[in-house]
């Protein structure tokens, strides 16, 4: 609706400022004619806005003007209190401080909405952290958000997942994002984009350099470039492998991130018998390896190079017991002592 698109317009210029024709249409999914006309709407309303053309031009405001917007729907007044779960807040510091706001919002909100939006904050929890993750290592994200808020470099002590020796390095941030109950930095490390995972971070130093992030470029810009990175590793092969039914479920779980295809539902008697064949992609062999958490349960199929990484695994393992049985017998515990 055109009104609920003026009202965007208005909290758009209220919280950014000078905002380009060419942005507005495309967060509000309209042409840059139409943005137009409504800029003339609001003008003829009241509002000071005003159109500045040019490379650096843009649409604005009057300086100093504000105004306070009411007229919340049910959906959005419930929309603002299902937030997540305290754990990204407290990591950053900003509990006490949502809670305030919470409750400001909640005061400000049209009379009728307020039952919505308590009940919705009772009601709905985002929990994003994972099932039995462990402990994790507590993260000070302090020095970080000093220095993403500030825009400065920062100095590194960082030790990457597959190195044993830690590095130092000057990285340029673009922000922080938590996923699945991990922080992260959003960095870019001579000139290229990198995720540095904050809890193998040995040391973080502000520097009074200002940042040097490549132009045009935001957060969540950065963010799915990597993101993409990760889940769309080129290189990878298939794996082949069948699967006992009654793992079926488990298999699923554990190995959603490199399941390629897998039936969905098999109905019992389907002249399959008691496996399920599925196809995986991994980016290296050794990645295989964890399959060998499902013992006999999971059958590795091909390729050949894959069967043999595994049984090598297999036989490193068996020899491992081995020499500790074969030790334990040659040291008997004596009997009646303590």
């Amino acid at each position: 609706m055109k009104s609920d698109r003026l009202l965007s317009i208005l909290l758009l210029l209220q919280t950014r400022g000078r905002v380009p024709a060419h942005e507005l249409a495309e967060r509000l999914e309209v042409s840059v004619r139409t943005v137009y006309r409504d800029i003339e709407a609001l003008s003829a309303s009241g509002v000071p806005v005003y159109a500045e053309r040019g490379r650096h031009g843009g649409i604005e405001l009057l300086a100093g003007f504000r105004t306070d917007v009411t007229g919340l729907t049910a959906d959005e007044s419930r929309a603002l209190f299902i937030v997540a779960a305290q754990g990204a807040h407290a990591a950053l510091g900003l509990d006490a401080a949502l809670g305030s706001a919470l409750r400001k919002v909640m005061a400000a909100l049209p009379a009728p909405q307020r039952p919505a939006a308590e009940v919705a904050s009772r009601r709905i929890l985002v929990d994003a952290t994972r099932w039995k993750g462990g402990p994790q290592k507590a993260v000070d994200l302090e020095v970080l958000q000093g220095a993403v808020f500030a825009d400065r470099r920062l100095r590194l002590r960082y030790r990457h997942s597959d190195a044993k020796e830690t590095r130092t390095g000057t990285v340029d941030p673009y922000g922080l994002v938590a996923k699945a109950g991990v922080w992260y930095l959003v960095a870019d490390r001579r000139g290229r984009p990198q995720l540095f995972r904050a809890d193998r971070m040995r040391s973080a130093t502000v520097l009074e350099e200002a940042v040097r992030r490549r132009l045009g470029l935001e957060l969540a810009d950065v963010w799915e470039e990597l993101r993409r990175q990760v889940e769309e590793r080129p290189g990878g092969f298939d794996v082949v492998v069948r699967v006992r039914r009654d793992r079926l479920d488990m298999f699923r779980r554990l190995n959603a991130a490199q399941l390629a295809e897998l039936p969905e539902e098999l109905p019992e008697g389907d002249g399959t018998g008691d496996w399920v064949t599925a196809r995986l992609s991994y980016g290296f062999v050794r990645e295989a390896r964890q399959l060998l958490a499902f013992s006999d349960r999971v059958e590795v199929l091909s390729p050949p190079e894959v069967r043999e990484e595994l049984a090598r695994a297999a036989a490193s393992v068996t020899d491992l017991y081995q020499r500790v049985g074969e030790a334990a017998e040659d040291n008997p515990r004596s009997e009646g002592t303590l």
